[in-house]
Order: structure tokens, then C-alpha cells, then sequence
């Protein structure tokens, strides 16, 4: 078997077979085959795409590439939740202790920041001393003591996807479905996760700019899901402005802790209805994750049992059990709540009287790159205390001069480059909008 054979019949349209795969994703891993030759083949994949068996042999061939997590001996069932990007999106802080709190087991390996959407990692990582790479042992006993564990993937695990993200990201690949859900999936599926929920985003805040680029990557992901033997639900979410009041490392961990229901944040960061959509998307997929866990009947009785652990605090003391489990100095945190930003500061004012009609999340997103919320590339350096604050959303009343966006920034000039970029994408218009659509567009379920 040869590395050209399986290019030149991928670059022909022809199915390869599990044997094909996987020897290519062992020669990728093991250094036979060079990076040219990988490259042709993910272009080739690009073109003619995959089959649905295609892409579960290399979703299978990439978690067979490196180590898996070892979660037996601990409590079921296994459950986790994935984005695929978007501005403002804090769900996985909020989701992963509710879900807990509510008898669902949690393992998220989560990433970091690229381009304009931001990164579960590095918010967490603006909480002092938390730590996203606890060693396996201590994995086990986090989760086997808070029901959840957040962190970042290993150099053990699945190798096979550090070589091809690379190489597609430096080679115009990235947008190929096979590709984005065989490096989902295999991600997911060696930490652990019996199941999983997605959140699939559209809009300009997103990578699946429509509806039917997200309902494509959606199919993909609970079909090859079900080819592997797992259970997957999908659910189409809203991307056209930023989730939430807040857009930052420790900004969103500000909100989080809000919606969680933490008395000490509630006093500091008290919630409005600036979170009610960010609430809505939290509240629908740990709801699924309950479904599909066993531990509600259906999707209302799960945001119903989701509404009483927050009500009742059980999602707040996860939480703190899992910063302090993970390192993280909750009192330190907890003094930071409303004080910690970066020195400069500017308001993005309203152009005129009216009525905010959008606040466009792509540019909000490339706004915090040029602040250091998000990266231009993976060296990129990111920053804990910088930031946006959506002050009016979208339907507000605003009269011209009065602040819509307030920002932080740690230089003069990043924050006035950021702040032009983000004005250019808030609307005002003399009407009010046409009155908020639910976030959450449509739901594929696997059987």
C-alpha cells in the first residue's frame, strides 16, 4: 500500500477503506509519510469530500492514533458538549457544573482561542491559579468529586489531529466537513464522553455562516456519531451577535459565575436581560445532555431540573468544588468580580437617535483580537482582563452619543484600532426590530 495510491484515488472521488484510512493515519503519526504528501491528501478530501463510512474510519484511525482517557471504576454516564465557535460564548462555564449538579458526569476537553471566536481555555485560565492539565489520577478524582473536569488535550491524545489541524489551517482546508467532524469527534470520543451535544452555530459570528453550512456540519457530526456507537444531538444555534452582555477571558467569567447563581457575583455582576438568550442556549443543551444521559424523560423536564439546581445553589457548589479542585483561588476570584480590567477604557457611542438594530458578532470578535481576547495565530499572546461590555443590545432604545459598547484595553492604540472595528458593525435604526427570534433554530437528534 502506498501513500499516492490512497491520494490519487481520494483526488479521483473513490472510496477508501478502513484499511486505506488507517494506514495513512499511522504514517502521518509516525513520520513515513511527509507533509506534502499529507497535504494533497487533505486537499484531495477538500474536493471530493468523504462518505459517511469514510469519515467514521478516520474518526475511528485518529483515536486510535494516541492515548484515551481511563474513566472506569468512576460513575456514569459520560456526557459532554461542544461549540463549534462563536463571540461571547461562556455556555461550557455555566453547562459543564449545571450538568453536574444534575447527576451527569462530565469530561470536557475544551480549546483555546483562534481568530475571532474565543476559547473555554483561555478564560479559564484568567482564573488564578487554575489548571486545565491536571494528570490523569487527579482527572479521575476531580470529576469523581465534582462531576466534571475542564481541561486541554494532551500531546497523548490523538496526535493525529495536532498534524492534520496544522497543516489544514496553513492550507485552506479547515472549512471540510469530514475534516471539522473527524476532529470533533475523535477529540471527544478519547477523553471518554459516552455522548455528546453540540452546539452548532450560524451567522457572522460563526464558521457556518448559514443556516445550511450548520445544518451540513450538524448531520455530519450525529451521523458519524451514530457509525462510532454513540448517542448525538445537535442543536442549531444563533451566531449573529454576541451571546451574552460580555466579551473576554475574565469578563465571561464574571457572567458565569452571575448565571450560576454565585451570591457573591449576583452582588457584584448582577444578571439582566443582556444574558437571557446566553441563559436560553445553556439551559436547552444541558437539558439534552440530561436526555441523552437517562436522567430526565424529555427536554422540558430537563431545563425544569436545570432552573432548580440553579435556583438552589446544587450548580454553584459544583462549580466551587471544581475551581478549588483544579487549583483555582476561588477568594482571589471572587475579590476580582467587577474590579478587574485592563487600564484604558472607551465607550462606543450610538451614531444616532433610534433604535440598536445589530451589533455584529464577527466584529466584536475581530475587535478582541486586536485587544488580546482572541489570536491571529496559536503564539499569539492572549490577556485575562480585556475586553467588551455590550451595554445596549439589540432592540435597545439609544439616543446618538450615548454608550453602546463599552471596552478595555492594556494599550492606547489596540484599544482605538478595536473600538473603530467593532463601531463599523453596531447599527442604528430609526424603527425598532422586528422582535427577537428564539437562539436556537432546530434541533437534530440521533436515534
Amino acid at each position: 500500500m502506498r501513500a499516492l495510491d490512497i491520494i490519487q484515488n481520494k483526488r479521483d472521488g473513490k472510496t477508501l477503506d478502513d484499511d486505506e484510512i488507517r494506514f495513512f493515519v499511522d504514517g502521518l503519526v509516525h513520520g513515513r509519510i511527509p507533509d506534502y504528501q499529507v497535504t494533497a491528501f487533505l486537499m484531495a478530501v477538500f474536493f471530493a469530500s468523504m462518505t459517511p463510512s469514510e469519515t467514521g474510519a478516520l474518526t475511528r484511525a485518529m483515536i486510535a492514533s494516541g492515548a484515551t482517557l481511563d474513566l472506569s471504576g468512576l460513575r456514569g454516564p459520560f456526557v459532554d458538549k461542544h461549540s463549534t465557535g462563536g463571540v461571547g460564548d461562556k455556555v461550557s462555564l455555566i453547562l459543564a457544573p449545571l450538568a453536574a449538579a444534575c447527576g451527569v458526569q462530565v469530561p470536557m476537553m475544551s480549546g483555546r482561542a483562534l481568530g475571532h471566536t474565543g476559547g473555554t481555555l483561555d478564560k479559564l485560565d484568567s482564573i488564578p491559579g487554575f489548571s486545565t492539565q491536571p494528570a490523569p489520577d487527579r482527572l479521575r478524582e476531580i470529576i469523581a468529586r465534582s462531576g466534571f473536569v475542564m481541561t486541554g488535550q494532551s500531546d497523548a491524545i490523538v496526535p493525529a489531529d495536532r498534524i492534520l489541524y496544522a497543516l489544514r489551517d496553513a492550507t485552506g482546508t479547515v472549512a471540510s466537513v469530514p475534516l471539522i467532524t473527524s476532529s470533533i469527534l475523535s477529540k471527544k470520543f478519547a477523553e471518554g464522553a459516552d455522548a455528546l451535544v453540540f452546539d452548532v452555530k450560524t451567522g457572522s459570528g460563526a464558521f457556518m455562516k448559514t443556516p445550511d453550512q450548520a445544518r451540513e456540519l450538524a448531520d455530519s457530526l450525529v451521523h458519524t456519531g451514530e457509525r462510532l456507537g454513540k448517542r448525538i444531538v445537535a442543536v442549531l444555534t444563533r451566531m449573529d451577535a454576541p451571546l451574552g452582555a460580555k466579551v473576554g477571558n475574565f469578563l465571561e467569567v464574571e457572567e458565569a459565575l452571575a448565571l450560576l447563581c454565585a451570591p457573591e457575583a449576583l452582588d457584584r455582576v448582577p444578571t439582566d436581560e443582556r444574558s437571557a438568550e446566553l441563559l436560553e442556549v445553556t439551559l436547552r443543551l444541558t437539558a439534552w445532555m440530561l436526555v441523552i444521559a437517562g436522567v430526565v424523560g424529555d427536554v422540558d423536564s430537563g431545563v425544569a431540573r436545570c432552573r432548580e439546581a440553579l435556583e438552589t445553589g446544587a450548580a454553584w457548589r459544583a462549580a466551587r468544588a471544581n475551581i478549588e479542585l483544579q487549583g483555582g483561588d476561588l477568594a482571589a476570584t471572587l475579590r476580582m468580580l467587577g474590579r478587574f480590567r485592563a487600564p484604558e477604557q472607551a465607550e462606543i457611542p450610538a451614531r444616532s437617535d433610534g433604535y440598536v438594530a445589530a451589533i455584529d458578532a464577527y466584529a466584536v470578535g475581530m475587535g478582541g483580537v486586536y485587544l488580546g481576547v482572541g489570536r491571529d495565530t496559536a503564539e499569539s499572546e492572549v490577556y485575562p482582563d480585556v475586553g467588551f461590555e455590550v451595554l445596549k443590545p439589540v432592540g435597545s432604545a439609544v439616543q446618538r452619543g450615548e454608550a453602546v459598547i463599552r471596552a478595555w484595553a492594556r494599550d492606547r492604540d489596540a484599544l482605538d484600532h478595536a473600538c473603530r472595528v467593532v463601531a463599523a458593525g453596531v447599527r442604528v435604526a430609526e424603527a425598532p426590530p422586528a422582535p427577537k427570534e428564539s437562539a436556537i433554530i432546530e434541533e437534530i437528534i440521533g436515534v
